[in-house]
């Protein structure tokens, strides 16, 4: 017994040694194929109706507005050959556009003078500024055509964290209540504003592609767009009758750690 006791006992130091070596060889082979960037880029879209609604006649004019993203990042690579990885992180991103439509019985609600609402249709001129930021996270596969190109493809989540979707209308008439109400008519430079800031969505997700180009050891060029399949306003906002989706294309430089 004597014997006994000790020999289990030194058995178990042992066994507790190679697990505690196992496990620190696991996480330091977990952490090997471990790659982080830094991105920063501009991006081009805007938030759109698909297809485009009749109430819409046409686009006068559109501006894609100068909308920055930041991303921070890390790529788990998969297998010996590391073909294969998973990525996610945090994005940082401006959303926005100014666009100028001539629209017919488009869902619209002004604000008077003295602040009161009026809803009807309006038919005339719309002029729309949308500016809002969001806080994204992507989660995409990712598989390397070679070793200097990477393509990426996958879902992300955005939480809206600064909001603006404001305008006016001009040169129309507002028909109160419906297509059938009375007329409230603005021209010769007469306007009236509206604001649906309140009314967006604090959420969205969609899908996001992408590819990269490793132009040198630590520095690539990379290109992302963004397709939201959700409505950027609330389920219960009915002043605009039809569903916008915002669609971007990001273009920019990473940096790899």
């Amino acid at each position: 017994m004597r014997t006994i006791i000790p020999f289990c006992y030194l058995l178990l130091v042992c066994a507790c040694a190679q697990a505690q070596s196992v496990d620190s060889i696991q996480y330091t082979h977990f952490f090997n194929g471990i790659t982080y960037q830094l991105k920063a880029g501009l991006s081009l879209g805007g938030a759109a109706p698909i297809p485009i609604p009749k109430e819409i006649r046409k686009i006068n004019q559109f501006n894609p507005l100068l909308n920055f993203t930041m991303d921070a990042n890390v790529t788990k690579w998969l297998g010996v050959d590391e073909k294969w990885g998973i990525r996610t992180g945090l994005r940082l991103e401006n959303k926005g556009m100014k666009t100028d439509a001539r629209v017919k019985n488009y869902g619209m609600e002004i604000i008077g003078e003295k602040g009161e609402r009026v809803a009807g249709n309006w038919t005339g001129n719309v002029m729309t500024v949308m500016d809002n930021s969001y806080l994204s996270v992507p989660v995409l596969a990712v598989y390397k055509l070679a070793p200097r190109w990477s393509v990426s493809g996958g879902v992300f989540f955005s939480y809206l964290i600064d909001q603006a979707f404001t305008g006016h209308v001009y040169e129309g008439y507002l028909r109160e209540g419906g297509p059938t109400g009375p007329k409230v008519v603005f021209q010769d430079g007469n306007t009236a504003s509206y604001d649906f800031s309140h009314s967006l969505r604090k959420t969205q997700f969609g899908l996001q592609v992408g590819g990269e180009w490793q132009a040198f050891t630590h520095l690539s060029v990379y290109t992302d767009l963004t397709w939201g399949i959700n409505d950027v306003f609330k389920k219960d906002f009915e002043t605009i009758t039809f569903n916008m989706y915002p669609i971007y294309l990001n273009v920019g430089f990473a940096y790899l750690f």
